[in-house]
């Protein structure tokens, strides 16, 4: 697997990349997020390929969009992550997960957490980014729903 920065020219992976109804209830489309990504230069889009194939997306806004959720300047958000539903269950979002912090620090040095917003609801969520090395510090937040997100985090540092 590779995590890349989408460019225009992965469209046709976007459009090809499934999400159900259920998923919808917890993230924002590739599709929805990256018409975001268009007009806010501190949100970038992210894709894990394997094989070639989009399996999972997901996207780091830095700078204002953090603040919601820390008040660590130096961190990064994870939002609108998921994987594609027919590519669920072969370990991808772990993966990508863990290819996340070196891909951090490659391209944002100066960053030293991240963090992420998740649905109380989404225990399922809550569990991959557990056993991703995230921890749950009781924080909790308000999604774009007004939905109440637990907020989790990585620190950074630990693994330089």
């Amino acid at each position: 697997m590779r995590l890349k920065f989408y460019e225009a020219s992965d469209s046709p992976l976007i459009e090809q990349y499934t999400l159900s109804e259920e998923q919808l209830c917890y993230t924002m489309s590739p599709q929805a997020s990256i018409e975001l990504v268009k007009t806010d230069k501190s949100r970038h889009a992210v894709l894990a390929l394997k094989e070639g194939k989009l399996v999972t997306f997901f996207v780091l806004h830095e700078k204002e969009g953090v603040k919601p959720y820390t008040r660590n300047e130096r961190a990064l958000l994870i939002r609108a992550f998921s994987t594609d539903i027919y590519e669920q269950g072969k370990g991808y979002a772990t993966e990508a997960l863990q290819l996340l912090p070196s891909f951090v620090q490659q391209y944002f040095p100066t960053i030293n957490e991240l963090v992420l917003g998740v649905n109380f609801p989404n225990t399922a969520a809550q569990a991959l980014y557990k056993k991703c090395g995230f921890i749950d510090e009781g924080v909790n937040a308000v999604g774009i729903n007004d939905d109440e997100l637990k907020v989790m985090r990585y620190d950074l540092q630990s693994v330089r």
